[in-house]
């Protein structure tokens, strides 16, 4: 999975940075993006797309990514912006703000799939980036993993959604709790599942 990288380094690239989002899909809950630059002389075993790995495996490789990366960050759109600008352009802003959150910058940035819009560093999107690039799927992990934990807390503050589990994804418990209990602070207005579930929820 480092081919890419490695090849990007012979042209002159020192810091490349590979850059991901999870939580695209979710009904609750942010986007979070991922923005990592691996050490070049720092092998780290396991790297795969964060949806590939076990979560117990995950929270390993996070700790792994977070002590041996020369540079990480993590940054998010909350509910809010994904309903005022899309979740098309919340999850690009997302990737954006983890970029340039990075200390150092990096010379080049690799995103799974797109490409990052007012980003003034060379980037290239990656199509199945998580399963071809060791730094986008580092990336995908570190922002996957922070999102987990997030609705975790999320979960302890009001379990009534199953946050826990489901991690705000619309699965059948998650539509049940929501036509249940209507709609937490959390959840996002434009993503209104096609359900009759829903009929009765404003």
């Amino acid at each position: 999975m480092r081919t890419l990288e490695n090849a990007m380094r012979r042209w002159g690239f020192h810091r490349v940075a590979g850059c991901d989002e999870v939580g695209r899909g979710c009904l609750a809950g942010p986007v979070v993006a991922g923005a990592v630059i691996l050490d070049p002389d720092c092998y780290i075993p396991g790297l795969a797309d964060s949806k590939a790995v076990p979560a117990a495996e995950r929270e390993k490789l996070y700790g792994l990514i977070t002590r041996k990366a020369l540079a990480w960050a993590v940054a998010s759109a909350e509910p809010t912006e994904i309903d005022a600008i899309n979740i098309h352009r919340a999850s690009l802003q997302a990737m954006r703000r983890a970029v340039l959150a990075l200390a150092p910058l990096p010379d080049l940035v690799l995103v799974d799939a797109f490409r990052i819009p007012d980003l003034l560093i060379a980037q290239r999107g990656v199509l199945h980036g998580d399963a071809r690039c060791s730094a986008i799927a580092a990336a995908s992990i570190v922002a996957k993993v922070t999102r987990d934990r997030e609705m975790q807390a999320h979960h302890n503050a009001d379990p009534r959604y199953g946050f826990d589990r489901h991690k705000g994804y619309a699965t059948a418990e998650h539509l049940a709790a929501v036509a249940r209990h209507g709609y937490s602070a959390l959840h996002r207005r434009s993503f209104k599942p096609q359900s009759s579930l829903f009929d009765t929820i404003d």
